[in-house]
Order: C-alpha cells, then sequence, then structure tokens
C-alpha cells in the first residue's frame, strides 16, 4: 500500500513516518503537492502553521482537493486537519475547502494546548477499534465544522470545547497527534491504514 506524507518544509516527520511504517507499506515523502495524490493514503502531518503551509499547498491545492473530493483517502493530523478546511484565523491563504468552514483561535486562557486531553466521540469507529480515550495535543488553533454531522469525537480544554476528529467519506482530521499518543495512537493510524487499503479494493 503507498503512502504519502506531503512535506510543508516546517518539522521533522521522523515520528509520524515510523508509526505509519510497516511491511505492507511503501512510505514516502513528497514535498510537490501535485505529485502527492500519486497514493493510496495521503497524509497530511501536523507541523508547522497554517500560512506557510498553505503557501506550500497552493501550486498543487486544487489537484489534492480534486483527488480528495474524488475519494483519494487522507488523514489530516492537527495542522493538517486545519488545512482541510478553507481559512484560518492563523494566517492567509487558502486550504483545501474539502470540509466547509474556517479554523479560529482557541477560547483559552491558557495557550497553545499542549499535553494529554480526552477524546470523546460516541460511535466513532477509529476509537473504538484503537481504544483511544485519550491523545496529546499541542496546537492554539481548532477547526469549526459548518457541516453539525462532521465533527466524530470532541475535546475540552478549559471553557472551549471542541472537534477534535472529523470525518467527510475518506477523509479523516484529528486535532492531536496519534504519532504521539502512545500504543493506542499507532493503532488508530493503523485501522485508518486499513480502512484506507479497504476503500483501494
Amino acid at each position: 500500500m503507498r503512502v504519502t506524507l506531503f512535506d510543508y518544509g516546517a518539522g521533522n516527520l521522523h515520528s509520524l513516518a515510523k508509526a505509519l511504517d510497516g511491511p505492507d507499506v511503501q512510505l514516502r515523502i513528497e514535498a510537490d503537492p501535485a505529485d502527492a495524490v500519486a497514493t493510496d493514503l495521503l497524509v497530511l502531518p501536523g507541523v508547522g502553521a497554517f500560512g506557510p503551509a498553505a503557501a506550500a499547498l497552493s501550486p498543487g491545492r486544487e489537484r489534492m482537493r480534486d483527488a480528495l473530493t474524488g475519494g483519494l483517502p487522507c488523514v489530516g493530523i492537527c495542522l493538517g486537519m486545519q488545512l482541510l478546511f478553507e481559512t484560518s484565523e492563523e494566517g492567509g491563504g487558502l486550504g483545501l475547502g474539502v470540509i466547509p468552514g474556517r479554523v479560529r483561535r482557541l477560547r483559552a486562557r491558557r495557550q497553545p494546548h499542549m499535553g494529554w486531553n480526552d477524546v470523546a466521540g460516541a460511535g466513532e469507529p477509529l476509537l473504538a477499534s484503537s481504544g483511544m480515550t485519550m491523545a496529546y495535543f499541542a496546537h492554539s488553533y481548532v477547526c469549526d465544522p459548518d457541516d453539525p454531522a462532521a465533527p466524530s469525537a470532541w475535546t475540552v480544554h478549559e471553557d472551549d470545547r471542541f472537534v477534535s476528529m472529523v470525518r467527510s467519506h475518506h477523509v479523516l482530521g484529528v486535532q492531536f497527534h496519534p504519532e504521539k499518543s502512545s500504543a493506542a495512537g499507532v493503532a488508530l493510524l493503523r485501522a485508518a491504514l486499513a480502512a484506507a487499503k479497504g476503500a483501494a479494493r
């Protein structure tokens, strides 16, 4: 199975690549957004800021958007989840707009929100199969989907209840870092790989 990490040029992808790699996986890192969609599963990693990442995405934005709306499985992690949306308060540029909505700053005194926190999502199959109830977060911005059916899990930081998982067909976004969330996080990524493999059949 071909898995591609899109590289915004903003951080070390080693821990995520290690969590995704396996005997059944052909893993590559690709900085060209147009070439990144030649894969069975696209992963948008969670390192960097929205503005520079949107700029890196811009040359192949439409091609990537068309691939995702056409059924290419995708996992967006932290910033990668935010790039699935249209715009962000964090910076200029356009996201993919695969999930209608925008990204806003956390409504909390303590920012960034860093460390372990609960993830609650009744009926979310990846949480059930991985046994994940807590995950590791590192962020100051969160996603506000227009569609009330898009969120599949929620997390509370201080007085702000925000979306921590979102789904749209074969596209999954997680605000937390599964690659830093111990065995349950790796299990969640493996379950996402299995789901993408099933979709490709």
